[in-house]
């Protein structure tokens, strides 16, 4: 199908990364199972690129404005970007990030390949600070699983303006909410797996660029170390990307809900969500985001084994990790031990997928009460 840049991302996710228009064409890009290719064309080899990778590889482009490369998953994804900094280069992240990317900056720094300076990315004179001298700049916001939100067109220009790199993991937000590289980030990554493909079923990363060199040198690295991506994962993301813009708007809809909720509820201590006006994020998510998004966390009064309890006793909710699948899940992050110590241990993080929001507020209640 023809890609038109003025349309708008709901209508992009359904139209990007189709197969050219002929007379009895199919509507959807075939699942290409191939390891070789005949000699004399643009691929020759099936780790060099694959038809479907590049298609749903189009699609995400069109989301994110940028060209983009598909991985095996996100940390592969991700662990491409840090490969390419020079052997000590000093490196700004967030003290509260994803997990697997704080053990791998932690891996990095201990190995003495980068010097990482962990920052409270909410705190923004101190990220300007931890500025100086720096290489590169890692991104998350909102965090996982604090919800913290990070003055990303500020940040983004300060760094670029002392010629220090960017890239932002756009997971939580996705390209509905915020577009990163509009703001001059030279690098977005997503984790498929989560919202983009939304069902569970694949785990996927995805890298985007709107720098060709950045873009080939990337390439390059996917192409000698082998993190690609398999083609029925990639026609399974693409295909979920088809419904991302409708199950993010109803996921979305019931986080809102469920939010406004469990802060009036006598057991939560605190709700972590941007789109409650109480929230200290509030004024700031509203300055350069276009929603809130379809995560929130909480913490209760009680500690950790209560917390627990309640993950255990849900019903609809399913208590496990990962999050931006069609289905509701929780956990209490503090379960897993590379999990940031920043980070309360009563702290649940609650993915809200696409069910009847009643149906899920019983099951919430329910829980903490019978915790």
């Amino acid at each position: 199908m023809t890609e038109h840049i003025d349309l708008n991302p709901q209508t992009l996710a359904i139209t990007a990364g189709r197969p050219e228009v002929a007379p009895d064409s199919g509507l959807n890009a075939p699942i290409s199972l191939n390891a070789t290719y005949v000699a004399g064309g643009p691929i020759g080899y099936g780790r060099y690129g694959n038809e479907t990778w590049s298609a749903l590889e189009s699609a995400i482009s069109a989301l994110e404005g940028g060209m983009t490369l598909a991985f095996s998953s996100g940390m592969a994804a991700i662990g491409s970007v840090f490969s390419l900094l020079p052997v000590g280069a000093v490196v700004v992240a967030s003290d509260q990030g994803y997990s697997g990317v704080m053990a791998l900056l932690n891996s990095l720094d201990a190995n003495g390949k980068i010097d990482v300076r962990f920052v409270n990315v909410a705190k923004t004179d101190e990220v300007l600070a931890a500025l100086a001298g720096a290489a590169f700049l890692w991104l998350e916001s909102p965090t996982n699983p604090s919800l913290t939100v990070a003055d990303l067109p500020r940040l983004i220009s300060a760094a670029k303006a002392q010629s220090c790199g960017v890239g932002v993991d756009n997971t939580f937000a996705t390209p509905l909410i915020q577009q990163p590289l509009l703001m001059g980030a030279d690098v977005v990554a997503h984790s498929v797996t989560k919202f983009l493909s939304g069902h569970s079923d694949v785990v996927l990363g995805s890298l985007s660029t709107n720098d060709p060199a950045l873009y080939s040198r990337l390439s390059e690295t996917r192409k000698i170390g082998g993190a690609i991506p398999g083609p029925f994962e990639s026609w399974l993301a693409l295909r979920g990307l088809r419904t991302f813009p409708l199950r993010f708007e109803r996921a979305q809809s019931n986080a809102m809900t469920i939010a406004q909720r469990l802060e009036g509820h006598p057991k939560v201590a605190k709700v972590n969500y941007p789109g409650l006006a109480s929230n200290e994020y509030h004024d700031r998510a509203k300055g350069f985001m276009k929603g809130f998004g379809a995560v929130l966390s909480f913490t209760l009064h009680g500690g950790a084994e209560e917390s627990d309890r309640v993950c255990e006793a849900a019903n609809v909710i399913t208590h496990a990790t990962s999050l931006g699948g069609i289905e509701s899940l929780w956990e209490r992050r503090r379960r897993w031990q590379g999990e940031s110590p920043l980070v309360p241990e009563s702290l649940i993080r609650l993915s809200v997928g696409c069910e009847n929001v009643e149906d899920l507020w019983r099951d919430i209640d329910q829980a903490l009460e019978n915790a």
